[in-house]
């Protein structure tokens, strides 16, 4: 498990008091996307969230809580009738209007994106200040650190063999180096093909993608996907396909590292025949 439940103790009490000292008891919570929920629960903060967003479905116990947010937007009135003290937030994915309303009531918005693991890390440290549980968000975010640190040692010696991530087919999208999922191809030694891109998250043609050539096609998702993956390119494109679980893959959580340990092992060199044909997928947890 990446996650380990700790309990305080000693100069841990001191640090609660001092980070709950603006709330007489700890904050509650709500989450408005599926990765803070995770960050939440990786913070020490399970027994302090009240509800949840859509799709918030790690750790399975934040599936029993009740959900004000969905892609459509947040219920403010019911966000506002379960007062709570604390609302985590996602600038990427979260209109800004219903939380600048949230705010002139009273309610701390608190913003956890992340563009790199070591950004994911410092959000659940960042967290732990609201936590009844500090230590724990201490901890956690310390073993997020040790575990990038041990993917860099592993795969230090990079291929830089060109590779295509790819979101959806109709419209094709993919991403730039400035984003998460980037940062995990390059730290298992290959080179994102559109990382050059101006857009964060640029939409591409059929003909793009084959000018530049990849190697290898990195998906979200399971063995269903990567059979689209493979109908859709056809013969125009005869390269492995790796799958890899997409909640893993596309949340800003900290299982961001289970990708990337995912990846790391799938894009290590093959040959023959293999390399051709091989397409592979990472199991869910």
């Amino acid at each position: 498990m990446l996650l380990q439940v700790v309990r305080f103790t000693g100069l841990g009490f001191v640090g609660l008091l001092l980070s709950l000292s603006v709330f007489a008891a700890p904050p509650r919570i709500i989450s408005l996307a599926p990765h803070a929920t995770e960050l939440a629960y990786a913070a020490g903060m399970g027994e302090q969230l009240i509800a949840v967003s859509s799709y918030s479905d790690y750790p399975p116990e934040a599936q029993k809580l009740e959900q004000v947010a969905s892609w459509q937007g947040m219920n403010v009135e019911r966000i506002l009738a379960l007062k709570p003290d604390i609302v985590l937030a996602w600038r990427s994915g979260n209109p800004q209007r219903p939380l600048d309303q949230l705010a002139n009531f009273g309610i701390t918005i608190v913003y956890v994106d992340a563009n790199t693991i070591d950004e994911v890390a410092n959000n659940i440290e960042m967290l732990g200040q609201y936590s009844a549980y500090p230590d724990q968000a201490i901890q956690n975010a310390e073993q997020l650190r040790q575990q990038l640190a041990a993917l860099k040692k592993k795969y230090s010696q990079p291929t830089h063999r060109p590779v295509f991530i790819q979101f959806g087919s109709q419209p094709i999208f993919t991403t730039s180096g400035e984003t998460l999922q980037n940062q995990i191809v390059s730290l298992c030694g290959a080179k994102n093909v559109f990382a050059d891109s101006k857009a964060p998250w640029p939409q591409v043609s059929r003909e793009q993608v084959l000018l530049r050539k990849p190697q290898a096609i990195i998906v979200p998702g399971d063995e269903k996907s990567v059979d689209a993956v493979k109908k859709f390119w056809g013969t125009q494109l005869d390269v492995p396909i790796i799958a890899v679980n997409e909640n893993w893959f596309n949340r800003s959580g900290p299982r961001i590292l289970l990708a990337a340990e995912a990846l790391c092992k799938q894009l290590e060199p093959v040959s023959g025949e293999k390399q051709k044909t091989a397409s592979k997928y990472v199991s869910k947890q």
